[in-house]
């Protein structure tokens, strides 16, 4: 490619190609082509000006460069205009219409008719005035209804005129950046499903998500989130349902029941018959969730809120009290014109939308904008071990078979139990087994998932099970003699172990390594010097893996052979201890301890139920997430606490001006109107620079 330098500085450049040499389509593949490389933050590409701007990690300029000139611009590919790019050209047409619109008609359009549409312009903001007087609320609208209205009143037409155009574009404003932010969530949140198991017959098969017909028969393991909305045909599941309808509880389903896209399965397994492919149900969930659900917002959001309708009937007050003191009508309007409630109530949504859209670009997918506020104020965070502390590809080290039983038995028995259930660990056995060239046949009449336990079987009439040794020995009861005892305490020094048990007999087992992940000793500095003040370790495993992994990490507190209510127990104490807790995860097990927190992290190879139950979610598979998640949820706090001193101070002096007659009602008007967009304008911009994501 063909391009002029035009900006180079810390992870941000800019070049240039020909004016007319990207086509609409080519724009947006080009994009889509540069932010596939992990080096490669976010791309913006213009077909208009043929900029291109990409923001990358430190360091790693030399390889845009190198990736810019191995790519032709005639090979690129047309692609379809996103949603995304549709609002912001709608955008960028609906500022240029009400720009030139409003040209055009004071150059040409006579004063007298020109204030006749003033005055008809006007009777939509005296109407929702009206409204809140009928509904006895004094709210912002109210506010508007009134300087504007007494601003026609008196003559005033070019004030109320510039009020309402101001007021127009902050509405546009405010729209645009709400809806480009449920866009761009709405594609970090949506089913992303690769692969399905088919079950149209015996036994069922995986295949591409892509190749399922309404119709088919698929089955859906504990763990798993439903692909498709469907019916029950056979087996029976307790399915979480509650971000699709709120219901805190799991809901029972059987034969003939129906279920939807989106929900996840907590225990059991289904085979539902497919009644629709289309993902609407998914996507109308999470814009409601993101768009309608109030309990979602920040509680800085909802007290900006609050304060701003609270601040309008002073405002009123002060109308009547300078009128009543100065007798001038001028004056008093001053304080109509320039009100605190309009900048508060636009700017801190805004800011808090936004930041979750810069959460989305940056690889978190947000859920709200409390959880934001929630990670700022946070002073604990708690981790599961395996796939987030350590690396989510963990490996099986040795295979170790007891009694009649043979290796290569225990492993490819194992990786059928294990191959139907999305776990690190589980992963890890599957992929030994395919490295090893073992095969299995399907000979097992049902697989059930007993968290933070294990998997139970039955092969030929026995029952069959694997899990953690408190599983195999305590809860099953499978006998241990001391020989094996003996090999089971060597082998697993230091090592995650799982065990196979069949006919009530130790079959063998499998020893796994978690190794740290590289970047986790960096992240939990970086956490600590943000402010976290208490890092702590749950885990399912042995005591020696568990010691070895907080010894190198530096952790203040872990606890081993955690079962699932006791995390959710460990982190409840937390919070009635008066710590606002992060609580980090992966698995199926983690699931009630991320519900319990303050706000809840999965990672992005996680279990889908974790991922469903978790606040936020990460894309990437890295814990520099956590970090760029702090700072931003930080200096999204700074933000909105630095505009609500602004707000005040400028806003205060107008009112101060006008009161003494130093500055017109029109002016204030401008002033106060233009300070609240570019206040919301502001709002919008990045909160991170490139180099402080991580």
């Amino acid at each position: 490619m063909r391009y002029t330098k035009a900006f180079d500085s810390r992870g941000r450049i800019r070049v240039r190609v020909g004016q007319y040499d990207l086509t609409p389509g080519k724009a947006l593949f080009l994009r889509q082509l540069l932010e596939k490389n992990d080096y490669i933050i976010s791309a913006k590409v213009s077909h208009i000006s043929g900029s291109i701007l990409v923001m990358c990690k430190a360091g790693s300029e030399q390889k845009v460069y190198k990736l810019l000139d191995e790519i032709k611009i005639r090979s690129l590919r047309e692609c379809e205009p996103t949603p995304l790019m549709i609002a912001d050209e709608r955008f960028k047409a609906n500022i240029e219409k009400k720009l030139i619109s409003r040209t055009l008609v004071k150059l040409i359009v006579p004063f007298p008719l020109r204030r006749l549409f003033i005055i008809l312009r006007a009777m939509k903001y005296v109407a929702k005035g009206l409204d809140c007087l009928i509904e006895m609320k004094t709210k912002v609208e109210l506010l508007d209804a009134a300087s504007i209205g007494i601003s026609v009143a008196r003559g005033n037409f070019t004030t109320a005129s510039s009020v309402m155009f101001l007021l127009s574009l902050s509405e546009l404003l405010e729209d645009y950046t709400k809806e480009r932010a449920r866009l761009a969530l709405t594609e970090q949140l949506s089913l992303n499903i690769s692969k399905v198991w088919l079950a149209n017959s015996e036994p069922e098969v995986q295949v591409a998500f892509d190749e399922i017909k309404v119709g088919d028969k698929v089955k859906v393991y504990a763990g798993n989130v439903i692909p498709f909305d469907g019916t029950v045909v056979s087996g029976e599941g307790m399915v979480n349902q509650s971000t699709m309808t709120g219901e805190s509880e799991p809901v029972h389903k059987k034969d003939g029941d129906s279920v939807f896209a989106g929900t996840a399965i907590e225990a059991g397994s289904i085979v539902i018959s497919v009644r629709s492919l289309s993902e609407d149900s998914r996507l109308a969930k999470i814009i409601s969730l993101i768009n309608d659900n109030e309990q979602a917002k920040s509680l800085t959001q909802s007290r900006a809120e609050r304060i701003a309708d609270s601040i309008v009937p002073y405002s009123f007050l002060g109308f009547g009290l300078i009128y009543a003191l100065t007798g001038n009508i001028t004056k008093a309007l001053s304080v109509l014109m320039v009100d605190f409630s309009c900048a508060l109530k636009l700017s801190t949504p805004v800011s808090v939308i936004s930041a979750m859209r810069e959460a989305a670009q940056r690889g978190a997918a947000v859920k709200g904008g409390k959880y934001l506020e929630s990670f700022a104020a946070a002073d604990t965070l708690v981790f599961d071990k395996t796939g987030t502390l350590t690396n989510a590809c963990p490996e099986v080290i040795e295979v170790v078979a007891f009694g009649k039983f043979e290796k290569s038995y225990v492993l490819s028995t194992a990786a059928c139990l294990e191959e139907h259930f999305p776990h690190s660990v589980a992963a890890a056995v599957v992929r030994k087994a395919e490295q090893e060239g073992l095969t299995h046949e399907e000979q097992h009449a049902e697989v059930e998932y007993l968290v933070a336990h294990g998997i139970v079987t039955h092969y030929f009439g026995k029952r069959a099970v694997i899990g953690s040794a408190h599983f195999i020995f305590e809860d099953e009861g499978v006998p241990l003699s001391d020989e094996n005892k003996r090999i089971i305490d060597e082998k697993s020094e230091g090592l995650s172990a799982i065990f196979l048990a069949i006919g009530g007999e130790l079959a063998g087992m499998l020893t796994i390594e978690d190794p740290i992940r590289e970047e986790s000793c960096e992240v939990l500095k970086k956490l600590r010097a943000l402010g976290i003040k208490r890092i702590c370790m749950l885990t399912g495993d042995a005591e020696p893996s568990a010691k070895r992994v907080a010894d190198q990490l530096g952790l203040d507190m872990y606890l081993s052979q955690v079962l699932p209510e006791h995390k959710s127990e460990y982190v409840h104490a937390l919070r009635s201890n008066g710590h606002k807790v992060i609580m980090v995860g992966d698995g199926i097990n983690d699931t009630p301890a991320l519900t319990e927190a303050d706000v809840s992290v999965a990672m992005s190879d996680g279990s889908d139920l974790a991922r469903e139950a978790a606040d936020i979610t990460l894309s990437g598979d890295s814990l520099e997430g956590l970090v760029m998640l702090r700072k931003l949820s930080m200096a999204l706090m700074d933000r909105i606490n630095s505009n609500f001193n602004f707000i005040a101070l400028f806003n205060a002096s107008l009112i101060g001006l006008g009161a003494a007659g130093i500055m017109p009602p029109s002016m204030s008007a401008i002033l106060h109107n233009g300070s609240t967009m570019l206040i919301s304008a502001n709002s919008m911009s990045r909160l991170l620079k490139t180099d402080e994501s991580q």
